[in-house]
């Protein structure tokens, strides 16, 4: 018969996964503000308050470490939209619903942004290498597929959509904008990021989105 875990056993778990989250987290602030090029495993260390030690022994190298981070940074932003619930919703407001929360996720955590501005430079070879960030992101397509479906079957929607091509339109209008706001500001001379710039640009995100899907 199978012993229960002793106590002492249990709180070792608990010390090692408070440990590498506390790590993770340092590691995330650290990979946004100076890309993994930049990124020091001491300042990790010392952002984290543990020794330098414990990261590689939990993580291996800087790189490793560079593709946890992404990968706890698309499991997050999954968990929140999986809140949506966007089966339970009628085709048109799932989607509504799925460009303001991208967008709103997008101005709440800039550090996702500068995250995959560095995987970028780096060709993806970090979420190219990761099962794991391929299965994270799965889901998401497969609830959008079903929602534009229902959406054609109902005749609320255009057909042959594809959504993939879809979300990365979603996803890439409030991307831009916000990675981009600092230069489109100064060339255009209008503070894009003001709180009504902010609403126009939902208003104009969500105007196309539904613009481009929904039947004549």
């Amino acid at each position: 018969m199978a012993r229960d875990p002793s106590p002492a056993n249990e709180e070792r778990v608990r010390d090692a996964d408070r440990s590498q989250s506390t790590i993770l987290a340092a590691a995330r602030d650290e990979f946004a503000e100076y890309g993994l090029g930049g990124a020091r495993v001491d300042r990790i260390a010392e952002r984290a308050g543990l020794n330098k030690r414990l990261i590689y022994y939990y993580f291996d190298d800087k790189e490793r470490l560079f593709q946890e981070v992404l990968e706890h940074a698309y499991r997050d932003i999954r968990a929140e939209e999986a809140q949506l619930r966007l089966l339970d919703l009628d085709p048109p407001t799932a989607v509504r619903r799925l460009v303001e929360f991208t967008w709103n996720y997008y101005l709440a955590h800039p550090e996702f942004l500068t995250l995959l501005n560095s995987a970028n430079l780096h060709k993806a070879r970090h979420l190219a290498e990761s099962r794991r960030a391929r299965e994270l992101n799965s889901p998401l397509i497969e609830t959008l597929a079903a929602v534009l479906e229902r959406g054609r079957r109902e005749g609320t929607f255009r057909g042959g959509v594809d959504p993939v091509q879809l979300y990365v339109s979603i996803a890439g209008m409030a991307y831009f904008y916000l990675s981009n706001s600092y230069t489109l500001s100064a060339i255009f001379g209008r503070e894009l990021l003001a709180p009504k710039a902010r609403s126009e640009r939902l208003s104009h995100m969500t105007d196309v989105i539904l613009g481009y899907l929904l039947h004549d």
